[in-house]
């Protein structure tokens, strides 16, 4: 399968990968070994299911199971702007980064949280920027970059252009973003502004697709396989290509009735969609 993986990956191409919520139910174990199987290239790792992991086992185990797969991303963390006690997480992002040194991953993802009831706009991009360099300085040490996360009508960070806020806050090389096809659907985020993203500053992206309902009721368990519902993601990913983007697609589906499925099924899916949706867009030979 390893020949299988470095065939399907052509000269500058963007590199195929899963998230881990995708196949929820199963331990992480059973995660890379499918996800290998499948073909993809790179794989992001869920923080509980590594948690549950290293009760039994070392990050220089993790390492070798992982074989010839990258790992994208160890998510889900949070900013932690405007907690009561910054240093608890300061430390969780502390233990994550030394951990994701260990075993190559290069990023992990955080997610916003919600400015407290009084505070300007200012001075929650200042307060939000200044955490994110004290979490990029923490993961510069171990040659890890954080990436924000925007989220479907957040009231904070709901798209890139509130992220890159942040980012240009914190000046630090290390604070970075990613893009969630959903999520960025959800919050109505305009073409142009994804066009806008630098294209060095952009850390990963979360590729799903989802139900024709009302922005406003969508959840994470309205997620569906690439090319399956609504969001325009050729639009989406063929922008991102065309300015030069060639780090991981990765398939992040928090759906119940796909986890029903076995594991190999899940990700066998999730493989053939994603490949769909490459070819349509013209950037890989499946």
């Amino acid at each position: 399968m390893r020949g299988e993986r470095r065939s399907q990956a052509r000269g500058g191409d963007m590199r195929t990968c899963i998230n881990g919520a995708t196949t929820m139910p199963y331990p992480l174990e059973e995660d890379i070994r499918s996800a290998a199987r499948a073909g993809f290239e790179g794989v992001e790792l869920w923080v509980p299911k590594v948690e549950k992991y290293l009760e039994e086992h070392s990050p220089e185990e993790l390492r070798e199971a992982l074989g010839d797969l990258k790992v994208a991303s160890l998510c889900p963390y949070g900013l932690g702007a405007f907690s009561e006690r910054p240093e608890e997480n300061r430390d969780r992002i502390g233990n994550a980064a030394r951990l994701a040194g260990a075993i190559g991953c290069p990023v992990l993802l955080v997610c916003p949280d919600v400015p407290p009831q009084g505070m300007g706009e200012a001075e929650a991009f200042r307060r939000a920027g200044e955490e994110a360099r004290r979490l990029g300085e923490i993961c510069e040490e171990y040659g890890v970059s954080v990436a924000l996360e925007p989220l479907g009508m957040h009231p904070f960070v709901p798209g890139p252009r509130e992220a890159l806020r942040i980012v240009e806050e914190a000046r630090h090389p290390a604070v970075k973003l990613m893009m969630d096809t959903f999520h960025y659907y959800k919050s109505s985020v305009p073409l142009e502004e994804v066009e806008a993203i630098p294209m060095e500053l952009l850390a990963l992206v979360h590729i799903n697709d989802c139900e024709g309902r009302p922005k406003e009721e969508l959840t994470d368990g309205h997620r569906l396989w690439p090319g399956e519902g609504v969001i325009p993601l050729e639009e989406m990913i063929g922008a991102v290509a065309r300015k030069g983007y060639r780090g991981f697609l990765s398939v992040e589906i928090f759906r119940e009735e796909y986890w029903k499925d076995d594991v190999e099924g899940i990700t066998r899916r999730a493989k053939e969609s994603l490949e769909a949706l490459l070819n349509r867009i013209g950037r890989h030979d499946g």
